[in-house]
């Protein structure tokens, strides 16, 4: 038995044992952009002092020397909520491949005597990685603690290890992947507090720029690949998580507007938005219903933000400074579990000022698809394709870019509450750089949710 029919044997026979509901559910922006996905409430009870003089918290190392101090007051607090997922993840792709090493440099321009201060990478070292099952894990714990009410503080821990065949950008890298060797450390930090009744705004260390819309541009949810996130997670939406703050604004009628920045330089010695900054900012005009959504998002970046490769070939990734939009619009049905599915449509513009390759321009799409409860309550179809976002316009050399594609199919169900089984296939032609990027792949995940 070959290697994938081996791998899409163990859905099949998963799926059996799934049991058939009657409850329907509709997915919402919340479950892409909320702080938390439950309202598990943990609350003072469940972390009390074990003595008054010597306090343990949950059980681990004592929280305060001074034994005189009066430990009968919460020791967490009761507006604190929690809640999290674990992920398993087993899989295998053919046609990987392997970034290997890279290096960065400088060029000079030419006849100035000056350098440009232009970014370009260097790739050293390239080799198709194996096809052979492979096996990946994430943990995650949200924790939201509100303080008067109306605002919000979250955090997100997170570990995930195992992804060494599902992090190319854009073909292979996973929805789920995360990399970062089996520590678990805080992952995204902010504060979000409103400003009058129709003015929301947030500030924190640790943000991506989508958090802070204006409005969802996309109602598909990307089981498998992180580039169809958001109608094409191209060049407004490609995330990088840095220092950010941003203000939305919603209206009464549908319309909404919001405005984002995010600064690498911020968190280190380089500052917020200086020149040696690199930084990016979003600014969204939407307008919402419940059936149907359109927004345009303007996007402006400087030093090579690099965020928008999850929905781009390698020749354009290396940009220092561009601009571009971001059009959305997606639609969905009054009912599921009919033969109408939800869609969500995108298309991405740009232009840019320092010309990586010899492109002035370039642009990509992304149309996806998405039928829920079709055969038992809260299962999901999805099914999308597109064209990353390619160069144009060459206007140095003359050579084409590639014309990539890529694409995504899945079938999600919950055999209960808390478990989520996705089996999927995932595949793409000229997905980075040259004919030989062609790629299939195979993937089952387990996501089990507290």
């Amino acid at each position: 038995m070959k290697l994938f029919q081996k791998l899409l044997l163990a859905p099949a026979a998963i799926g059996v044992l799934a049991p058939i509901a009657a409850n329907a559910s509709e997915a919402n922006f919340q479950d892409v952009t909320n702080y938390a996905q439950s309202d598990i409430e943990i609350n003072q009870d469940a972390f009390k002092p074990l003595t008054t003089t010597n306090p343990l918290f949950a059980g681990g190392e004592g929280l305060n020397q001074n034994s005189n101090s009066d430990f009968d007051t919460d020791s967490f607090s009761s507006t604190t909520t929690l809640d999290g997922k674990a992920v398993f993840v087993l899989g295998a792709v053919d046609g990987n491949v392997d970034l290997g090493e890279t290096s960065k440099g400088t060029s000079t321009k030419a006849g100035s005597g000056d350098t440009a201060g232009i970014t370009f990478v260097t790739q050293t070292s390239s080799a198709k990685s194996s096809d052979a099952v492979s096996a990946a894990y994430v943990y995650q714990m949200n924790l939201n603690t509100s303080f008067t009410g109306d605002d919000n503080l979250y955090v997100r821990l997170k570990s995930g290890d195992g992804f060494e065949n599902f992090g190319s950008k854009p073909g292979t890298y996973l929805n789920e992947t995360k990399d970062n060797g089996d520590v678990l450390k805080v992952d995204k930090i902010w504060y979000t507090f409103p400003l009058g009744d129709k003015v929301e705004a947030t500030i924190g260390p640790k943000i991506e720029n989508y958090y802070m819309l204006a409005a969802s541009p996309s109602v598909y949810q990307p089981k498998l690949l992180k580039a169809f996130r958001f109608g094409g997670h191209g060049i407004a939406f490609g995330a990088s998580t840095s220092t950010g703050l941003g203000l939305k604004y919603t209206a009464d009628n549908g319309f909404a507007s919001s405005i984002t920045v995010n600064s690498k330089g911020a968190a280190g010695k380089k500052g917020f938005l200086t020149d040696e900054d690199t930084n990016k900012l979003n600014a969204m005009v939407a307008y919402t219903k419940d059936n149907y959504h359109l927004s345009a998002t303007y996007t402006a970046q400087h030093g090579n933000f690099g965020a928008f490769h999850y929905f781009s070939t390698d020749t354009i990734d290396g940009s220092a400074d561009l601009s571009g939009y971001a059009l959305r619009a997606w639609f969905r049905p009054d009912e599921t579990g009919t033969a109408v599915p939800s869609v969500s449509v995108g298309y991405d513009t740009v232009d840019f000022a320092d010309k990586p390759g010899g492109f002035e321009n370039g642009s990509g799409y992304s149309i996806a698809f998405n039928w829920q409860d079709m055969f038992q309550a809260d299962d999901v179809i999805g099914i999308a394709f597109g064209q990353p976002i390619k160069g144009e316009d060459n206007v140095t050399s003359g050579v084409s870019d590639v014309d990539p594609f890529l694409w995504e199919a899945y079938y999600s169900f919950r055999p209960n509450d808390s478990i989520e089984v996705t089996p999927g296939v995932f595949g793409g032609t000229d997905v980075r750089d040259d004919k030989t990027d062609d790629i299939f792949g195979a993937v089952l995940q387990t996501t089990f949710k507290f």
